[in-house]
């Protein structure tokens, strides 16, 4: 459905030329949630003007459906834009024109009758939940139901791929799900093409078939999310799944670990005891915990967990206290790879006796 190749932008500033994208390539299937994420100056918002030709690329080129943008002259452009919708970070709503009339406005630009664009904002407001508040003012109207005025007005053209810049950073948690909830229910019954432009993984994690991480202006992972979140190849994705999945011990849970291994130290002092890191992705944390207690005999105490749900995946980190002989650590270390995991090591404290 969209074919970005090789994109360049730079933009020249007081210390010299800064390289907003440095050949950027991706292949967007249609009806996908494509997730583009990265850092702050990443190149994320260039990316999406880019792909509207809001702004000119310096090099590159931008398909849609086949329709090569980048060489198109104003007038074609325009009309191939009416096939791009844009959701905005600040919403970009008319305040002094009602809900009901920001939705009509790209019809009206577009010189649809008045009857047409009645049925049809009606359809839409019907759509995302907000034919009650036609008549209101942007003014009026909550934060998420501002952004999903402006998901309406972005469909009002039946576009075949849907752009939304930071739709969601402005909002809290509770608007946030609700807004995710509603842009995956416009996929599943449109097939509209999303590309959700985001900083932050949870909503990657969410809603997104696939990913494209960039950094510095360049992709530098990609891939389906449940891959990208369970084995993460570069440091700056290591780093962004990680503050969504991971969880880390405290000083003081550290501390009061000693205690807890002392104690069981003194119950089974033939036996050793090691403090490992799980990382889950897939599988259940429950039946893998059971396993290492039933089949290898292990005294198994957990310490702490931070599980995910990513694509129907859970995926995460358990803290777990393991007891057992030492045959039986080894065997249960090699088996926990074959149950969606990988364990490290944290602390290994050896029988007694």
């Amino acid at each position: 459905m969209i074919e970005i190749r090789n994109l360049c932008k730079s933009y020249a500033t007081p210390r010299g030329t800064f390289e907003a994208l440095r050949g950027v390539s991706l292949h967007v299937r249609e009806g996908e949630i494509f997730g583009v994420i990265g850092p702050s100056g990443a190149g994320k918002s260039t990316l999406v003007k880019c792909i509207n030709l809001l702004e000119r690329p310096d090099s590159g080129e931008i398909l849609i459906g086949g329709q090569l943008l980048t060489h198109l002259g104003e007038t074609a452009l325009r009309a191939q834009r009416r096939r791009i919708g844009m959701v905005f970070q600040g919403f970009n709503l008319l305040a002094r024109r009602t809900v009901y009339g920001n939705v009509a406005l790209p019809l009206e630009i577009a010189g649809v009758s008045p009857a047409q664009i009645r049925a049809k904002v009606s359809r839409l407001l019907e759509l995302v939940g907000l034919s009650h508040l036609a008549d209101r003012y942007p003014s009026q109207i909550s934060g998420g139901q501002k952004q999903r005025v402006g998901i309406a007005r972005a469909l009002a053209n039946d576009p075949d791929v849907l752009l939304s810049d930071e739709a969601t950073s402005a909002l809290d948690p509770e608007t946030t799900q609700s807004i995710l909830a509603l842009l995956r229910d416009i996929n599943l019954q449109t097939g509209i093409t999303v590309i959700l432009i985001t900083h932050q993984m949870e909503v990657v994690r969410q809603i997104c078939g696939r990913v494209a991480v960039l950094d510095e202006g360049q992709v530098i992972e990609l891939g389906e999310t449940l891959a990208v979140f369970s084995e993460p190849g570069h440091a700056v994705t290591r780093a962004m799944v990680s503050a969504v999945t991971a969880s880390d011990l405290t000083q003081e849970t550290l501390v009061a670990l000693d205690a807890r291994i002392a104690n069981m130290r003194a119950q089974r002092p033939g036996d050793a005891v090691a403090l490992w890191r799980l990382h889950l992705s897939g599988g259940d944390a429950g039946m893998l915990l059971s396993l290492l207690a039933r089949e290898h005999g292990l005294n198994v105490a957990l310490v702490q967990a931070r599980v995910e749900d990513v694509q129907g995946v859970p995926v995460g980190t358990l803290f777990t206290l393991v007891q057992a002989g030492a045959p039986a650590l080894q065997a249960a270390l090699r088996d926990v790879t074959t149950h969606h995991a990988t364990v490290e090591e944290l602390r290994h404290e050896p029988a007694t006796r």
